[in-house]
């Protein structure tokens, strides 16, 4: 069988366990096909930088060559040694480095997530190289998605499925059939249910290595398979494609991999060089598909799925028995439709002083059934109750979820009354309810006045201008207090009401006179008087600040203007010898 097939015979590795056992139940069950019946071959395969020649084939079938000097292998058996056997060996082995990084990626996100799966990831890599020949030997970009799209043959029923358009072509480019699509082939409806973030960029891309591999991985680990075990490494790789043949191609793969495996750049790994030939004709395999890029037939969103290769649809075997029948693909939901959860991703409660920004921006989480989250959803954020808070003069605004599922609201900016509010996330269905946080807007207090400078008292003569109008500085706690709200209001030395237009006074927005205003503290916590007036009435003043309960109290002293120097004014009578007639005249 090692000589016919290319599968080597290995002694006491544990794969091997693994797959003769599996091998053995393939062969007593009533999968399609037993492994008697594979087509035959070397098993030599092409080094790397070879080309597939053009081919009507979905998936590469052909097997790992030997290893000679490898202890485990059959390299001893008769007709199994072939010339140059070792540098294609170490050719295939060849995995490129952002594919064969995935692979890894996944398989530890899976043993964070599902350890009891034990997914390998030699598992995921036999899978990748009979898909896709590991994205066209690694032709992928700095993200790990691939050059151009690996798209399979039109699922038009024509040999294969038939399986009109469920993507409107989002991902295949067809909007008649549907496509497999990616390094690891998934079709879109099946993509639409089981697509993963593999790298955290936010998108589910089948395109993208790291997110193909990641779901291959938690598909392949469906229905709670211990893959450590022959039965669940069998139910694994017939759920991926229900295929005899399929499953011991994967299967030697995976235990060439688990042999030894090795980096190579980007772009410069091995591409299969046999594709098998099925018997029955497939002609509807697209013609600008590239030869060296033989994709796989899809998969069906349930398990088992059909064969992988192309099988009329008169021969194609019987199922399994008890296996459920395939569901009809469906239409990807829109956004709306799709989200079931919309969660708080911050504080629950928003508070701010009257005037101020608040600190934490209204953001919401959209997810899936699955806990995805569901990117290019419409919230509304909107305020309810009696508020002139306002999101940049708007009290309502629509945010789009980014690719993570969050909307974040525009900054929120409380007004002059204090209160109350709610801000509201909804979505136009209705479904889920809205999020609601519950926002306070409340005058900033001081239990502190203080003066800025240590001068007790301010002088000016009447008729002029303090020459420095008096700055305080408003404080809770020993901290300065930002939009403190505070009365100024001018008294008379005993710190009562002045009779009316009496005292200094200072000059409204109108440039009316007035001895009461309000000051706000600014960001420092300081109260800024404008200029300050004497007035035409000499005297001692009070200029009293409050704030709540704090109270501060400066004193104002207004003098007597400066007498009119001799000569000013032209009614004084002259000095002796200034002017006039002479005393002697």
């Amino acid at each position: 069988m090692a000589a016919q097939f290319g599968i080597r015979l290995r002694k006491g590795a544990a794969a091997t366990a693994v797959t003769a056992a599996v091998m053995a139940a393939l062969a007593g069950s009533q999968a399609p096909g037993a492994v008697k019946d594979l087509p035959g071959g070397t098993g030599h395969s092409a080094e790397a930088g070879d080309r597939l020649p053009p081919s009507d084939d979905h998936y590469y079938t052909d097997l790992p060559p030997i290893r000679p000097g490898d202890p485990q292998s059959s390299h001893d058996l008769p007709g199994t040694r072939k010339p140059g056997d070792n540098a294609a060996a170490e050719a295939q082995a060849g995995i490129p480095a952002t594919v064969l990084a995935a692979y890894k990626k996944a398989e530890a996100e899976l043993a964070r997530t599902r350890g009891e799966c034990k997914l390998p990831w030699e598992l995921l890599a036999a899978i990748g190289h009979v898909e896709s020949g590991h994205a066209r030997g690694g032709k992928v970009d700095a993200d790990g998605t691939t050059i151009g799209k690996i798209l399979g043959p039109q699922l038009n029923g024509q040999g294969f499925a038939l399986i009109k358009d469920t993507d409107h072509g989002r991902y295949d480019g067809d909007t008649t059939h549907d496509r497999a699509v990616g390094p690891m082939q998934f079709i879109p409806s099946t993509w639409a249910g089981a697509g993963r973030d593999g790298n955290g960029d936010g998108i589910e891309d089948p395109n993208n290595v790291y997110d193909a591999a990641l779901a291959a991985g938690y598909y392949l680990c469906g229905d709670g398979r211990d893959l450590a075990t022959s039965d669940g490494m069998r139910a694994a790789i017939l759920s991926y494609n229900h295929s005899s043949e399929y499953l011991a191609t994967v299967l030697t793969w995976y235990d060439f991999y688990r042999d030894g495996a090795h980096e190579v750049p980007d772009g410069t790994g091995p591409l299969p060089g046999r594709p098998h030939h099925p018997s029955a004709p497939s002609s509807s395999a697209p013609p600008s598909t590239p030869p060296s890029v033989r994709p796989t037939p899809p998969r069906h969103s349930t398990s088992p799925t059909p064969p992988h290769h192309s099988t009329p649809p008169a021969t194609k075997p019987p199922k399994d028995p008890g296996t459920p029948s395939t569901k009809p693909p469906t239409t990807p939901k829109p956004p709306a439709e799709r989200v079931t959860t919309l969660t708080k991703t911050g504080p629950a409660t928003l508070a701010t002083l009257t005037g101020l920004d608040f600190d934490v921006r209204p953001a919401v989480r959209a997810l899936d059934h699955e806990g995805k989250p569901v990117a290019g959803l419409k919230v509304t954020f909107g305020l309810v109750g009696a508020t002139d808070a306002r999101f940049s003069g708007a009290k309502s605004v629509v945010v789009t979820t980014n690719a993570k599922g969050t909307a974040t609201a525009p900054t929120l900016t409380a007004g002059k009354t204090a209160g109350t509010f709610t801000v509201r996330a909804s979505l136009a269905s209705g479904k889920p309810g809205p999020v609601d946080f519950a926002a306070t807007v409340t005058e900033p207090a001081a239990d502190t006045l203080k003066p800025v400078d240590d001068k007790a008292t301010y002088e000016a003569k009447a008729g002029e201008t303090f020459e420095k109008s008096p700055d305080l500085e408003a404080s809770l706690d020993g901290k300065t207090v930002a939009g403190v709200r505070t009365t100024v209001t001018v008294l008379d030395k005993d710190g009562e009401e002045l009779a009316e237009n009496t005292g200094p006074y200072v000059s409204d927005a109108e440039q009316e006179k007035t001895r009461t205003l309000t000051l706000v503290s600014d960001k420092d916590g300081v109260l800024h008087l404008p200029n300050l007036h004497a007035g035409d009435q000499p005297g001692t003043y009070v200029l009293r600040f409050t704030a709540g309960k704090a109270t501060a109290d400066i004193a104002l002293t207004v003098t007597d203007p400066e007498p009119a120097e001799p000569g000013e004014g032209g009614s004084e009578t002259p000095e002796p010898g200034t002017g006039g007639e002479s005393p002697a005249a």
